[in-house]
């Protein structure tokens, strides 16, 4: 017998428990153990009825999905399924917690189910790339009305119990002990006529082929680039139109395709590279932290409101610092209109709102900062004002306070300098806006010390963000890397491309915008900032000087009216400028470079590929830990498309030798002295190895 699935029998009901922690997947073991149980309990006269159940927290949070890599053993899901069909006796699931994807799936194919109060299921198999692949997609329209198990299914959310009840996919809700109330339901069945979901019809409201056209349009609209949710649909319609067993075949091969598809991959390599960034070789998973009752943020404009608020919205008492009052009015004014706004859209209470606005203080005095466990630096981008900054925090915090700065270029090593603490000095990279960006890129510093590093790792967890550690350089993982990005979105523009052009081949491979669009966002001064200190530090590094002349016109961006694009009054949509394009013109004339025409390929080759090579680079120095490192600072902070998996990742789909032949060709074109291929990329595609292995 299977230790993850016992089996007792109690007053004539056999009882199956799923012991397969930390979720109850449902892996190759369970799988089996199911399997023996139901033939035991369906074999002993003495057994007239059977309960399914699992932990208080996870009923089955589903399949394993390190199995889809790999060959699956029997049985698969759909053998237990097909078990479950054939069962002689009432076969009740007993939902506690959640019960999620093949979790569900194996409740579906029960004749009841019964679930603790505020238990949620659902299917969101859509989130990796796929879809139910265990008759989910053929069982849910047949108890859910279609409309709304179409829309669990393509958008992987969750359903409370309760409404579950109000649909009938739930027959009870159990107050009090689940496995007493499961039994209890289940001897009051017993002698009934066996009821099975795959006997039932679809609900469908209207016309089958104008209900499935519209929402084929809706969700095509939705789910851009995504392949997963137009599947769904198409298996859903097969449940309305198809017997249930030719829709369950319908969908087992197009859950095949998907498995092996890149989105899949790409999404599932996201899933796991998300639990690894918190692994970190020299920092054993049992290092003592810090305790952090208290918070200090100074700087009170955009950044550091937004970082404020991400201690209030965890509960962290946060007091937030600007050396004027009308500074620290505007800051609290905006956090204030973010967190209205949130309420006004039904996602937070009005007392939750005045909650968290109760937990930031707000003050002129830095010595306010005196009893904090952590004090963040969110002030200008500038090595003098942080360095005076931090050797006034280095005289008034308490021992044991960890000194973060949210640079985002700056050296955190010259920070800490100015300190006589430096173990207690560290990076908090957020991003903007910091109150929604789920990436914090987390900087070591030389002298950072190990429990300061897991403190601040276990701090970007509390605060729900992805923390992924960085070494100290220039830019770090994203900005470093992003600077090679704009540097050849700007080359671009030198030979002849436009910049709708480049945003639209950008837009098409499914980044979250063009580079012209987010600099324009952003801000063009701020680039030109950057690119001012750069002329000055690193001569050796090649720019355009086209976005400067963009600068020099005022030409600021959204905040302006006119950038690379122009904007009418209230609104952020990019126009095309004929004045834009002029100034190129004689631009060009300035450097002596006839303009050409650029594919879509070109563009995207060159502009993801410099991300790629600077990455190889950052890997190869040991600024970061791993390739999904840097893959998850991409899907987490710069809007790169999931369903590709990240720069490393997609290198890796396209095929490394690949990504080192165009990397060869650009050297020989336009500014090719810019183009050296990262030895670790030479070595990797010379070998047939990739970044993520």
């Amino acid at each position: 017998m299977s230790d993850v699935a016992s089996y007792a029998v109690r007053d004539g009901i056999a009882v199956i428990t799923m012991n397969n922690p930390p979720v109850n997947g449902l892996g190759n073991a369970l799988r089996a153990g199911l399997m023996d149980n139901l033939d035991q309990a369906d074999a002993d006269p003495s057994v007239k009825g059977v309960v399914i159940i699992g932990s208080a927290r996870f009923f089955s949070g589903g399949a394993d999905i390190r199995e889809f890599n790999q060959k699956r053993l029997p049985p698969d899901l759909p053998d237990v399924n097909d078990r479950q069909d054939a069962m002689k006796k009432p076969l009740v699931a007993a939902i506690g917690g959640f019960a999620l994807g093949g979790g569900l799936e194996l409740a579906l194919a029960c004749h009841y189910r019964v679930a603790a109060p505020k238990s949620q299921v659902g299917l969101p198999e859509v989130k990796l790339g796929i879809l139910p692949g265990s008759g989910g997609t053929q069982r849910l329209p047949r108890i859910v009305p279609m409309a709304e198990a179409v829309r669990l299914m393509t958008t992987g959310a969750m359903l409370p119990v309760e409404k579950a009840k109000e649909y009938g996919l739930i027959d009870e809700i159990v107050q009090g002990d689940l496995l007493e109330g499961a039994l209890s339901f289940t001897k009051r069945v017993v002698g009934k006529p066996l009821p099975r979901i795959r006997d039932r019809k679809a609900q469908l409201d209207g016309e089958p082929k104008a209900f499935f056209a519209r929402v084929r349009e809706q969700v095509a609209k939705e789910s851009r680039g995504y392949p997963a949710p137009l599947e769904i649909v198409a298996c859903a319609e097969a449940a309305a139109s198809r017997p249930f067993d030719e829709g369950r075949k319908e969908e087992r091969e197009r859950f095949n395709k998907l498995v092996g598809g890149s989105e899949s991959k790409a999404l599932r390599h996201m899933f796991f590279a998300e639990r690894q960034t918190s692994k970190i070789p020299d920092v054993p998973e049992d290092t003592p932290v810090r305790e952090l009752k208290k918070a200090a943020v100074i700087g009170a404009g955009t950044m550091g409101g937004g970082i404020a608020m991400n201690f209030a919205n965890a509960g962290i008492p946060v007091t937030l610092i600007d050396m004027n009052q009308a500074a620290v009015d505007k800051g609290i004014g905006i956090i204030k209109k973010n967190y209205a706004a949130t309420v006004s859209k039904g996602r937070l209470k009005q007392d939750e709102m005045d909650k968290r606005l109760g937990l930031i203080r707000q003050t002129t005095k830095i010595e306010e900062a005196k009893d904090a466990d952590i004090i963040i630096e969110a002030v200008f981008e500038r090595m003098d004002v942080k360095k005076d900054i931090f050797g006034k925090l280095d005289k008034l915090a308490k021992p044991g306070a960890i000194l973060a700065t949210n640079t985002s270029t700056l050296d955190v090593d010259e920070i800490a300098a100015s300190t006589k603490r430096p173990q207690d000095v560290i990076g908090t990279h957020f991003f903007s806006p910091a109150n929604v960006m789920r990436l914090l890129e987390v900087v070591r510093g030389k002298k950072t010390g190990k429990d300061v590093l897991a403190t601040t790792m276990k701090l970007g967890k509390t605060l729900k963000k992805v923390p992924v550690v960085s070494g100290v350089c220039d830019g770090f993982i994203g900005n470093r890397m992003l600077e090679k990005y704009g540097q050849q979105s700007l080359f671009l523009l030198d030979e002849g491309a436009t910049p709708q052009q480049v945003d639209a081949a950008m837009a098409k491979f499914g980044m979250a915008m063009g580079p012209f669009t987010m600099y324009d966002m952003a801000g063009n001064d701020i680039g030109w900032e950057i690119r001012k200190r750069r002329y000055q530090e690193r001569p050796d590094f090649v720019y355009s000087r086209i976005a400067d002349r963009i600068c020099e016109q005022g030409r600021f961006g959204q905040k302006t009216g006119k950038g690379f694009y122009k904007y009418e009054s209230g609104n952020r949509k990019p126009i095309p400028d004929p004045d834009v394009e002029k100034l190129f013109s004689e631009y060009r004339k300035e450097i002596n470079v006839k303009s050409r025409a650029i594919s879509d390929q070109e563009i995207v080759e060159r502009l993801i590929y410099a991300l790629v090579n600077e990455g190889a680079h950052i890997l190869e120095e040991g600024i970061a830990l791993r390739a999904s490192d840097i893959d998850m600072v991409y899907l987490t902070g710069y809007g790169f498309p999931p369903y590709r998996g990240g720069p490393m990742f997609y290198a890796d789909t396209v095929g490394l030798d690949q990504v080192l032949n165009s990397i060869q060709s650009f050297q020989k074109g336009y500014q090719g002295a810019q183009w050296k291929p990262a030895p670790l990329l030479v070595k990797l595609a010379n070998e047939g190895r990739k970044f993520n292995e």
